[in-house]
């Protein structure tokens, strides 16, 4: 499902603190030699890279290094990797418990520097000595506080700045003011407001990093599916074989409880499989010899023997994994436009903290170089970049993933971005709106050909064919006793038919407009329309014989059930102001019948595969943010033309090659369900931004103001991420609340 042209690689990028250092890291990979393009991550700390040989992976990594941070290469967006999920699992987990253990050793020596502040309140003024406070501040400031430093040199080797480096000037400036004063003898000292900024500072980003693994639990809960091992018939015994070394074609045993390994095709045994972490399906889906099962479902009741048809990257579930991490890496435009902002946004702040130095010296009535300070360290403080940074692509994360789990697979965050916008939906018809798998209900010949001889030329061409319709003319024509001839020089004619050589004759089974390209008289097509029934709309018309003198054997005529959930999938989109649109190479009458039983007023019919991409380009042309909705090789074009483009997971690959979102169900109630969800997003990001800003537009001014301590800044910035994430993390709890699914019969 990924069509990029170049070798695309993820490095794990350690050290970034926010919005300033992931553009930095960016800005490095840029300038390498040998790189195509990158983007990098604050909410993952990945970096994708995609190099123009594999090779070059390690100037990609020796340049993250040389801006001063850490990069370990991790699997590509084209490998799955249990050894990934490994990491993103148990190293994490310790990372966060050591920076809990260090936020525990701040507080210890914070609180006693703060809890007198606290006893003001209550008319008690007792402060601890300043040598005490001089020696509890210290391994605050330059033990636990070592990080910003780290930070702050990388930005000032970058030639950037980043948050680190306003905490690190800020506490430095309240602690060395501090110490200056207690040389003087000064008992108004300022140890707690730098050791209590580093610790909330350190809180808030230990608090945010338990959140942030939690937008990569769709992720974690995809990989926790593959199983290691698989139990392989070899010999006519059972083996049980690390996943690495099953190949295609074993057969396997996936007892009841297991979870099945590896996609396969069930060759004997019957059972229930559930595969709702995968299709989003609740209910447990039945299988018996011939099913196609997936890796990662888990088999309920009865012993499977399995063929296995996929393994390592081809494999379903890595493809979903593949996807979903795809979608998360991705920058939408509207991140694009944050990173502008936090590029400029610590100079800024630099700036007005100096501005505020200055007044508060110069300008303000009894000017006090000691408020100066303190009122500049509250302005580096209370600035912070990292909630700008963590902003759109923690919703991203929360929006991707819980799609995911409704079996919903964003391919890129451009798409989840813009589906919220769509006001126009386009679906095909079979296969799409309805099951696909047609049956014919009549057969009619013209004139005085015989039924029989039709029937064995229209199989004999279609035995040959890939159409859906194909299958359903040969099960007509066994029923009917018939046996058709071999058929040779098969051509097939995209949205018109097939045709081929059938003793000696050229054999046409195709579309009236075809029969009427290839000169077939209409007075012919209406005679047998009219002997047609009304509940086999779709007709297939068969003709035989040269360019210019062909005439008309007979037709068929088939008839194919709705989807459960068609009609409520229109339902939902009028529900969200959405129109639907039915596009269709079948007959005028067959698109009527379902669009007159789905409610549809727009419809386009025998419409060729060039003509739908027209169709589509020509709504978009109106101003129409159009979605396309498809699952054949026909619907390709289609696809592709559409703003937003939609493939069933049942459909064929070259459809999900094409499109933007891949529906892992067969239910087009998705794609209703696809757009809430969108409009959920977009409106987190907004709202994440809104609070973000807000945060920086009102603190600042107050910190320059002299409105804010300095320990009150550095629990706000704290606090302004923490919100942020948690914002996003409510996404999580989104469940579809639109129709349940209702059956209506054409």
């Amino acid at each position: 499902m990924n069509s990029n042209p170049f070798n695309t690689i993820d490095i794990a990028v350690g050290g970034m603190s926010c919005a300033s250092c992931s553009s930095a890291v960016e800005k490095a990979l840029l300038a390498t030699p040998g790189v195509i393009g990158a983007t990098v991550n604050l909410a993952t700390e990945k970096a994708r890279v995609q190099l123009a040989k594999p090779d070059l992976l390690q100037n990609a990594i020796e340049a993250i290094q040389k801006a001063g941070y850490d990069a370990e290469p991790i699997e590509t967006a084209s490998q799955p990797s249990s050894a990934g999920a490994s990491r993103a699992g148990s190293h994490p987990t310790k990372q966060n418990d050591h920076e809990g253990t260090m936020v525990l050793w701040g507080a210890l020596l914070t609180l006693p520097l703060v809890l007198p502040m606290a006893g003001m309140l209550f008319g008690k003024h007792y402060m601890l000595p300043g040598w005490i406070q001089l020696l509890l501040a210290s391994p605050v400031q330059f033990w636990l506080g070592a990080r910003f430093y780290r930070g702050a040199l990388k930005a000032i080797q970058n030639r950037t700045g980043n948050m680190d480096l306003l905490v690190a000037i800020g506490t430095s400036a309240a602690f060395g003011l501090s110490a200056y004063m207690l040389g003087e003898g000064n008992p108004h000292l300022y140890f707690e407001a730098s050791a209590a900024v580093i610790t909330l500072v350190m809180l808030g980003k230990w608090l945010e990093a338990r959140a942030k693994r939690q937008t990569t639990a769709a992720i974690a809960a995809l990989q926790a599916l593959r199983p290691d091992t698989a139990t392989v018939i070899q010999n006519g015994q059972e083996k049980v074989l690390p996943i690495a070394s099953v190949a295609v074609g074993m057969q396997v045993v996936v007892k009841p409880g297991e979870r099945i390994p590896l996609d396969g095709r069930v060759l004997e045994g019957e059972g229930h499989v559930d595969e709702a972490l995968i299709t989003g399906e609740s209910q447990a889906v039945e299988k018996s010899p011939g099913s196609l099962v997936t890796g990662g479902a888990v088999n309920l009741d009865g012993r499977l023997l399995i063929e296995v048809s996929a393994v390592g990257a081809e494999t379903t579930l890595a493809k979903i994994i593949r996807l979903v991490e795809d979608a998360q890496a991705a920058k939408p435009d509207i991140q694009k436009l944050v990173d502008k902002v936090s590029a400029v946004f610590v100079p800024v702040v630099l700036v007005i903290a100096v501005l505020t130095l200055l007044y508060w010296v110069f300008l303000a009535e009894g000017g006090n170089l000691e408020l100066a300070i303190v009122n500049a360290v509250a302005v580096l403080v209370i600035a912070c970049p990292c909630a700008l940074g963590l902003a759109t692509p923690t919703a991203i994360m929360a929006g991707t993933g819980v799609a995911a789990r409704h079996g919903i697979l964003i391919k890129d965050a451009q798409a989840l971005e813009l589906a919220h916008r769509i006001n126009t939906v386009v679906f095909d018809k079979t296969g799409t709106l309805t099951e696909g798998k047609p049956s014919v209900g009549a057969a009619v010949s013209f004139n005085s050909n015989s039924l029989h001889s039709f029937l064995a030329k229209a199989a004999a061409v279609e035995a040959g064919s890939a159409h859906p319709l194909a299958a359903a003319v040969l099960a007509y024509a066994q029923g009917q006793g018939v046996q058709w001839p071999g058929v040779s020089q098969l051509q097939d004619q995209p949205g018109r038919g097939v045709s081929g050589m059938v003793d000696g004759t050229r054999v046409y089974v195709g579309t009236a407009r075809w029969m009427r390209e290839l000169g077939v008289p209409e007075s012919a097509l209406s005679t047998v329309n009219q002997s047609l029934p009304d509940n086999a709309p779709t007709h297939a018309w068969v003709a035989e014989g040269q360019q210019g003198e062909v005439s008309l054997l007979g037709a068929l005529g088939f008839g194919d059930a709705l989807k459960a959930g068609a009609f409520a999938a229109v339902q939902n989109l009028t529900n969200l102001q959405v129109n639907s649109v039915l596009l269709t190479g079948d007959s005028r009458a067959s698109a009527q019948r379902v669009a007159q039983a789905l409610d549809i007023s727009d419809v386009q019919a025998e419409q060729l595969p060039h003509n739908k991409s027209e169709a589509v380009a020509h709504y978009r042309q109106q101003g129409q943010v159009v979605a396309m909705v498809g699952d054949g090789i026909n619907d390709a074009p289609a696809l592709a033309a559409a703003d937003v483009s939609f493939a069933m997971s049942s459909g064929t690959e070259v459809a999900m090659h094409a499109a933007d979102i891949t529906l892992m169900r067969p239910d087009p109630a998705l794609v209703a369900q696809t757009i809430d969800i969108s409009r959920r997003t977009y409106n987190k990001i907004k709202q994440n931004l809104f609070w973000a800003f807000v945060y920086n537009a009102v603190g600042i001014p107050l910190a320059a103001m002299g409105l804010l301590n300095p320990v009150v800044a550095g629990a706000a910035m704290a606090l302004s991420s923490v919100s942020v994430v948690s914002n996003a993390l409510l996404l999580t709890r989104w469940k579809p609340k639109l129709l349940k699914p209702e059956t209506v019969e054409l």
